[in-house]
């Protein structure tokens, strides 16, 4: 997309937000509405929305502006955490500083976030964010947001995949989903023993578009990890492949009120929780 049609995607906030770590003080980039910039297109089986270009604005990627990133200390966190740090956050995150820097630099070189941004900043943006997530209360939900955090990279790594196939982003995709395996299967551990509830993750989506709630969290933590446990058949993918089954089975477990639920929901659930049964039996 040509940068004169950037100018119609996205706006610079009226006001100025101060970074609450270093001080800085920055407009945030935020995505215009309507007139047809968004068209939905298909829901994949990650729950991901899909909008089709359009002849006037091109590709739009909502995704990619969700995280608010300070230009100078590189602090990051969606726009309901950023303010919301306390001091001991706030603390730990000024020591960090100089780690945050040289970990993006390593991984993704210079990436300058006072120039509008592409993609690459919108994934840089979430692995900031991640490295943020340490620093987070459990009340905040860190661990359910570093699983929605990493499948967005991974959704974002694949779009840069499809337009620079040799350029291994794919790779990263699948390091990306991998840690959302991880978090999701932990998030959904913490919320059934009580350590850590999903409850400070307003909207666990996993997309923008529409909040699937707990189901939601369920379902792609059992797909997640049906589709990422261990590739090789043995105990480990058996042992991954039944915890699966039984995080998926959970969507059903409530009777009539299931009835109720999103057909994306029961359906995508349903088409899995068939799949690990089959090869279970395998």
């Amino acid at each position: 997309m040509s940068e004169d049609n950037k100018q119609v995607v996205t706006f610079l906030s009226k006001t100025e937000t101060e970074c609450p770590v270093c001080g800085c003080k920055f407009k945030k980039e935020e995505m215009m509405t309507g007139s047809g910039r968004l068209n939905a297109g298909d829901l994949t089986v990650e729950l991901r929305r899909l909008y089709i270009p359009s002849k006037k604005y091109g590709e739009v990627n909502p995704l990619i502006y969700y995280i608010m990133t300070c230009p100078q200390c590189f602090y990051s966190a969606s726009s309901l955490d950023f303010l919301e740090i306390k001091q001991p956050q706030i603390t730990r995150l000024k020591e960090s500083t100089n780690d945050r820097i040289s970990s993006l630099k390593s991984v993704f070189g210079a990436v300058d976030f006072t120039a509008r941004r592409t993609i690459m900043e919108g994934i840089a943006s979430y692995y900031l964010a991640l490295i943020t997530l340490d620093s987070f209360p459990k009340e905040m939900s860190p661990t359910i947001k570093g699983g929605i955090y990493s499948l967005r990279s991974a959704w974002l790594c694949n779009d840069l995949h499809k337009k620079y196939p040799s350029e291994n982003y794919d790779y990263m995709a699948d390091i990306f989903y991998r840690k959302a395996s991880f978090y999701y299967v932990k998030a959904i551990e913490g919320e059934q023993d009580g350590s850590e509830g999903i409850g400070g993750a307003k909207n666990p989506g996993p997309d923008l578009d529409k909040n699937y709630s707990y189901d939601g969290v369920l379902y792609i933590g059992a797909y997640l990890q049906y589709k990422y446990a261990s590739e090789e058949d043995g105990p480990e993918r058996k042992e991954s492949l039944a915890n699966a089954k039984r995080i998926v089975a959970r969507i059903f477990g409530m009777g009539k009120a299931s009835k109720n639920k999103p057909a994306a929901i029961l359906d995508n659930a349903k088409s899995l929780f068939d799949k690990i049964k089959a090869e279970l039996k395998e």
